[in-house]
């Protein structure tokens, strides 16, 4: 495949994060890659696509700053770019939650490898713990992982009182790249758990390196392909399709756009709905047009560095 997709994080301090989004937008559009990046003080996080080698060139630009020396790049392949647009944006935290006082790279969960991870997770005195929302869980997750019912991971802290039953044993978190554990497993060590993991590059990177072994489901990432498969091992389905109950992991958005919901629709009952969840949602007025995909995009501006946080949308060929 011509293309290639890039997840990637790096908690480093940034003294200037308004400077260095200019910069490293301006990065982007010259290798003419698409996807999110979010930039803060306490780092860089992100999802892009774009050619092989304009990518080959962002990774050895990106880790040559010393900053993101220790940054750690999951590289999957791809037929085309999964991304319409290039956002590059500050904002207060590189994963919105509601631990702004954590600070990761000074203290969090102990890393474990793709192979510690899965020597680990079965064992008695192991819990294996999911720190993603439930639209996420809720397509694919690690056999017998603990969910913690979170509409968003700002939601983590107030769900942090499920876990105390399970002080005495190993807490293994994962994510979908690593970037949510990292705040999550620093913040259990400040509530006073003590043996507390994550697994390192997260459930992309158990699926590069270990196969996604006993991962059931799909892996929902955020990009134009919603969800994708990382088990090659024991694969399974667990989701259902939100109106038939068919097993079903076709994950789309509401066309409702009012509703938008993430959810399992299978492509009979999507057809049959226009993509809506309901016929309540298919009836709305404002209901978007249904390609068969279930995934929609806003236009946007043409962008260009100076003006600001509008978005650069890719020429239509």
């Amino acid at each position: 495949m011509d293309y290639r997709v890039l997840l990637y994080y790096c908690y480093s301090p940034i003294e200037n994060p308004e400077a260095f989004r200019e910069e490293h937008h301006r990065l982007c559009l010259r290798l003419k890659l698409l996807g999110r990046i979010i930039v803060a003080s306490e780092g860089l996080n992100g999802t892009v696509s774009g050619l092989a080698a304009d990518c080959e060139e962002y990774m050895q630009i990106v880790k040559a700053d010393p900053r993101f020396a220790a940054l750690e790049f999951k590289v999957d392949e791809a037929p085309a770019h999964t991304f319409q647009k290039l956002h590059v944006r500050v904002k207060p935290e590189i994963v919105h939650s509601s631990l702004r006082h954590v600070r990761p790279h000074e203290r969090t969960g102990q890393h474990l490898s793709p192979q510690e991870f899965k020597a680990l997770k079965d064992r008695d005195d192991v819990v294996v713990v999911d720190v993603r929302s439930d639209y996420e869980y809720n397509v694919g997750r690690f056999k017998n992982a603990v969910t913690l019912d979170m509409e968003n991971f700002r939601d983590f802290p107030e769900r942090v009182e499920r876990l105390k039953e399970f002080k005495d044993k190993k807490i293994l978190t994962y994510c979908t790249g690593g970037v949510k554990c990292e705040k999550a497993s620093a913040y259990l060590l400040e509530q006073g758990f003590e043996n507390v993991y994550q697994l390192h590059g997260g459930i992309i990177k158990y699926g590069i390196e270990e196969g996604g072994e006993d991962f059931e489901g799909k892996c929902y990432v955020f990009d134009n392909r919603v969800a994708v498969d990382v088990n090659s091992v024991n694969p399974t389905i667990i989701s259902y399709c939100h109106h038939c109950q068919a097993p079903s992991d076709r994950l789309v958005n509401c066309a409702n756009p009012h509703c938008n919901a993430h959810l399992a629709l299978c492509e009979n009952c999507g057809q049959e709905l226009e993509g809506a969840c309901s016929t309540t949602c298919q009836a709305h007025p404002d209901k978007r047009a249904y390609d068969g995909t279930g995934t929609y995009f806003k236009l946007s501006n043409n962008y260009r560095p100076e003006q600001g946080l509008l978005s650069y949308r890719a020429p239509t060929l």
